[in-house]
């Protein structure tokens, strides 16, 4: 079985954090291989943007990298206090040795900016939020970033994202590279979002 690590940061996007949570969830209860989805932050309670509040399953101090196969990281507001928790060392530290195990990393939207500020995607490409007047891909580029204007962006083992609206598909993307193509399909049939003929046999559980 593998084994994801989601990142909750203060002010962390709910759509961002629930499409990592319900795609990877799916493969369990309905896809070819399951997928376990561990929560971590800062605190013992996250305060996600607009006020809902979730309690992580673990603090990060308490995870150890090595037992997991990929990290996933949405993004959050500024205003919710996503920085701050976001580009601590404690946090960035954490990303960082993700990246040098070489697992894979999905993020979703300014997720990207904490991944960036580790340095594991100096002269790489990548993407962020491009809104806001390009405030964010200019904060991107300033971690040494070669800024791309695409939905995803792929780089090795690292995925990118612009907004909100990819959530899902940086999902799918996650779970394909962690289990397998015809399994994500699958998901994605199961959960609506393709014509995708489902292996035989194959249901939706709900």
């Amino acid at each position: 079985m593998k084994k994801v690590l989601l990142l909750l940061c203060e002010g962390v996007e709910v759509l961002e954090a629930a499409a990592f949570y319900d795609v990877l969830g799916w493969s369990g209860a309905s896809g070819l291989e399951p997928v376990k989805v561990t929560t971590a932050g800062l605190h013992a309670e996250v305060h996600c943007s607009f006020g809902l509040k979730i309690i992580p399953d673990a603090l990060l101090q308490e995870i150890d990298v090595k037992q997991f196969d990929a990290l996933a990281i949405p993004g959050g507001f500024e205003a919710f206090g996503f920085y701050k928790d976001a580009y601590s060392e404690q946090v960035t530290g954490f990303i960082k040795n993700f990246g040098e195990l070489k697992k894979p990393i999905a993020s979703i939207c300014v997720g990207a900016l904490p991944l960036a500020k580790t340095g594991l995607l100096v002269g790489q490409r990548g993407t962020t939020y491009h809104l806001m007047e390009g405030k964010r891909r200019q904060q991107l580029a300033e971690f040494g970033v070669q800024v791309i204007d695409e939905p995803i962006v792929r780089t090795n083992n690292i995925i990118t994202s612009t907004s909100p609206a990819t959530a899902v598909e940086v999902a799918f993307n996650l779970l394909a590279e962690l289990t397998s193509l015809e399994n994500a399909n699958q998901v994605r049939y199961l959960m609506g979002f393709s014509g995708h003929t489902p292996s035989p046999g194959a249901s939706g559980k709900r």
